[in-house]
Order: C-alpha cells, then structure tokens, then sequence
C-alpha cells in the first residue's frame, strides 16, 4: 500500500512512499526460493559466515558492496540492484524517522534564505 506524503507530511503525487519497508534480505530470500538453494548454501558458495548472511537476510544488517559483489559473482544478479535497494531503503527508513525529517525542514528553511 502507498502512500503520498511530502516530506512535511503533506500529500503529494510525486512523491510516493510505501509505507513498509522491505528490506533488500527479503528479496535476496525469494532468489534463494527461487533457485531452491538453501541459506547455508549459498552463503558457502559466497564464502560468508552463515551468521552474517542471515543477519543480512533478516534486515538486521545492511548489503554492503562487498555482499553486492559476491551476490552478483554467486548468483548472477547485478550488484548494482542489491546496491540501489539497500540505498533505496535506506532513504525509505531516514524518511519515516519523524525526528530527522523535522530536522531537516530546519535546515532546508535556513538554505532557502540564501
């Protein structure tokens, strides 16, 4: 379900957000689905601790480039994709962090006198 809400919390058509966020683990998941692997598998075949990998899978820790990289080598996928969703949710996460956004209407408020 989207919502359409401007960083001021106004509704606005151009700015969509969900309002869930998905961590790119979730969709790193459904490759694994996908291609009837395992876990275990695959984070041996991308020579990763199984811990990590599943932190990664959980949301509990970011993909770095690193990940991207052997994601891309293990799987076939661009890291480019896994790097864009992280950053994507990334900016999704800061975005409903109400604190942050007041902060940052204070600043946008002060650069838009100069």
């Amino acid at each position: 379900m989207a919502t359409l809400r401007n960083t001021d919390g106004s509704k606005t058509a151009n700015n969509m957000a969900s309002s869930l966020l998905i961590h790119p683990g979730e969709m790193i998941k459904d490759e694994i689905i996908a291609r009837e692997m395992t876990q275990k598998e695959l984070a041996s075949q991308m020579g990763v601790s199984y811990t990590v990998f599943n932190e990664i899978l959980n949301g509990k820790r970011p993909v770095t480039t690193e990940c991207a990289l052997l994601l891309e080598a293990a799987l076939g996928t661009k890291a480019e994709i896994w790097i864009g969703l992280q950053a994507a949710y990334n900016m999704q996460a800061v975005k409903q962090d109400k604190s942050f956004m007041k902060r940052l209407e204070k600043v946008r408020k002060i650069a838009a006198v100069f």
